[in-house]
């Protein structure tokens, strides 16, 4: 799995390979996650069963991690922050979760809370 970097309107931050936005919860703890259940099926966390790398401008390829939640799935980390996907994004590239419940931000190349920038 390969991590990359989008640039818009709110600066550069993290996606996947298919260029979905990926997002961090300033509710987390640490590198424990705090997002199950209900909160979840919202913001699903990307996981991985494979080795995972970061390209693209400013990015630090040794930011990128693993935790294990609590169902044994490991979760991808960057800078020590789990990240998720947002379901209200449809496409590729839209930061529609940018600043949901003052808690959900993009995470930019260099593990920064992009908090200053909403859509």
């Amino acid at each position: 799995m390969v991590l990359k970097t989008a640039k818009g309107s709110a600066g550069i931050w993290l996606t996947d390979s298919a260029g979905r936005t990926l997002y961090l919860n300033t509710k987390d703890k640490g590198t424990t996650s705090n997002c199950y259940d209900a909160c979840a099926t919202k913001w699903p966390p990307l996981t991985t069963t494979e080795a995972v790398t970061v390209t693209g401008k400013y990015t630090v390829p040794s930011d990128v991690g693993t935790i294990t939640r609590t169902d044994g799935k490991k979760q991808v980390t960057y800078g020590g922050h789990p990240l998720y996907y947002f379901t209200g994004d449809t496409a590729p590239h839209q930061i529609k979760g940018q600043g949901v419940d003052g808690t959900w931000f993009l995470i930019g190349p260099i593990a920064n809370i992009m908090n200053g920038t909403k859509p």
